[in-house]
Parts: structure tokens; C-alpha cells; sequence
């Protein structure tokens, strides 16, 4: 599986982006499709996850109510809506896909991550 993120970019506080990830590769709506933070001199920390055979999302507690993460089986592809930005939200986001594993132990494989910066 091959991950493409794309859809970062530079925002005020309180603004809005939607990234990304377009995965090659055969039976993406079996994959657990997630985000990851990775703030400023941070390790990558789990954002959002879902999968689309089931429908099931999963948040990380510091998003939910912002952040809505979306999958398209018919583009290979999954979103993450954010809103409502915060300058902590500032960081690279890399999209990961998992056969078996949801949440912080995520990544079977990674895309090439994009950059956020949120402004205050």
C-alpha cells in the first residue's frame, strides 16, 4: 500500500483544512485508514482512524467535536475534516493504514506526511 497526503497548509486559529490520503493498492476499505500529529520536536501522536467495511471512526480525545475523518471505498481515499484550529494543532499530519490495528499502534504503512501550521 502506497499512502499520498496532501491538503496542508497555513491557517488562523479558528480556521479550517481538509487533508487527504489517496492509497494504492487493492482492498483499502479492509485497512484501518488513520492520521497522525507529529508537533515540533514531538513524536507522532494518533489523531483519527476508520475503516471503511465497517464504518467505524476513532478519535483521539484533544480532536473530537473538531476533527471528522471521512473514507471514500470509490477513491481509495480518506479525509480528515478539521475545524475549529488551534495554533497546538501546528505540525506535520501523516496519513498510515493498518490490516489489524486501530489507534497508537497503527502503521503498517506511511505516507510522506503534510505540514500544518495554525497561526494565532
Amino acid at each position: 500500500v502506497q499512502l499520498q497526503a496532501s491538503g496542508g497548509g497555513l491557517v488562523q486559529a479558528g480556521g479550517s483544512l481538509r487533508l487527504s490520503c489517496a492509497a494504492s493498492g487493492r482492498a483499502f476499505s479492509k485497512y484501518y485508514m488513520g492520521w497522525f500529529h507529529q508537533a515540533p520536536g514531538k513524536e507522532p501522536e494518533f489523531v483519527a482512524a476508520s475503516r471503511g467495511s465497517d464504518d467505524s471512526t476513532y478519535y483521539a480525545d484533544s480532536v473530537k467535536g473538531r476533527f471528522t475523518i471521512s473514507t471514500v471505498d470509490a477513491k481509495n481515499t480518506v479525509y480528515l475534516q478539521m475545524n475549529s484550529l488551534k495554533p497546538e494543532d501546528t505540525g506535520v499530519y501523516y496519513c498510515t493504514a493498518d490490516i489489524l490495528r486501530v489507534g497508537a499502534a497503527m502503521g503498517d504503512f506511511w505516507g510522506q506526511g503534510t505540514q500544518v501550521t495554525v497561526s494565532s
